[in-house]
């Protein structure tokens, strides 16, 4: 049995029987829970932190939960730690170039400070 078959299957099941198919609403709200495309800021800072770089993501709007997620995809992608503060995700080091890609990739606006 291949992973066509029971596809195929499932989606026969769900189109004979009303009460398992999903309604407007509940499409909509999983939707939602997906990230927004939204409008973010770049930049490197060094300020309070021994000279050493730190790349500032801000201008996230959403849930703490949804910020945090984002940032461990983006610690994650860079192999590095951060944390997230004030609405903000600062990553350690400078890695602008890659977040920036990786961001428009995910369909944001990435714009950068300095």
């Amino acid at each position: 049995m291949n992973s066509t078959d029971w596809k195929s299957q499932l989606n026969n099941l769900m189109a004979d029987n009303p009460e398992l198919q999903l309604s407007e609403k509940e499409i909509s709200s999983t939707e939602e829970k997906t990230f927004r495309k939204q409008s973010l800021y770049i930049e490197l800072d060094r300020k309070g932190r021994n000279g050493k770089q730190a790349t500032l993501i801000s201008g996230f709007e959403g849930t703490a939960e949804e910020l945090k997620k984002l940032a461990a995809e983006l610690k994650k992608v860079c192999g590095v730690g951060g944390s997230t503060r004030d609405d903000e995700i600062l990553i350690q080091g400078d890695f602008r170039e890659k977040i920036t890609a990786l961001l428009t990739n995910m369909g944001h606006k990435v714009k950068r400070k300095n």
